[in-house]
């Protein structure tokens, strides 16, 4: 049998991504030996973001397969795109950004990129944490 590199990714291995958060570990360079695409699970429970970061160059579509989610994006944060479960949303590279699970349920994304691997030149932005800080406070008083 010739091997034409046509892999299975099989649920059940997790990473730590440079983003603070847990992974559901996907295709990509590690995994099946992808270089241009990846697709990685992130679920997020109530009240949990990844650190605000950047890809540099790298696209961003992520699908929302259960709940709820904030996603705030730009320069300091100051846009809210609030994504409902079957929605996507699409972040062009270089756009500092971070999902926030506002909501008091669970949330599940699929998340792809334009590389094969989600930590390919991502740049964490933790000087944004202020930012989300005082959402969270805003939040907790409703």
């Amino acid at each position: 049998m010739v091997d034409d590199k046509v892999r299975l990714v099989k649920p059940g291995k997790t990473y730590f991504g440079a983003q603070g958060v847990a992974y559901g570990s996907g295709a990509s360079r590690k995994t099946v030996g992808s270089e241009k695409i990846c697709m990685n699970i992130l679920p997020m429970p109530s009240g949990v973001h990844p650190v605000p970061h950047v890809h540099r160059n790298i696209e961003t579509i992520a699908y929302l397969l259960e709940g709820e989610c904030s996603v705030f994006h730009g320069e300091n944060l100051e846009n809210e795109t609030k994504v409902k479960k079957g929605e996507q949303i699409f972040i062009p590279g270089n756009v500092p950004h971070t999902p926030f699970n506002l909501s008091n349920k669970e949330c599940i994304w699929i998340v792809v990129h334009s590389s094969g691997d989600d930590q390919d030149e991502l740049i964490p932005m933790p000087e944004l944490e202020n930012v989300l800080s005082k959402i969270k406070r805003i939040n907790n008083q409703k």
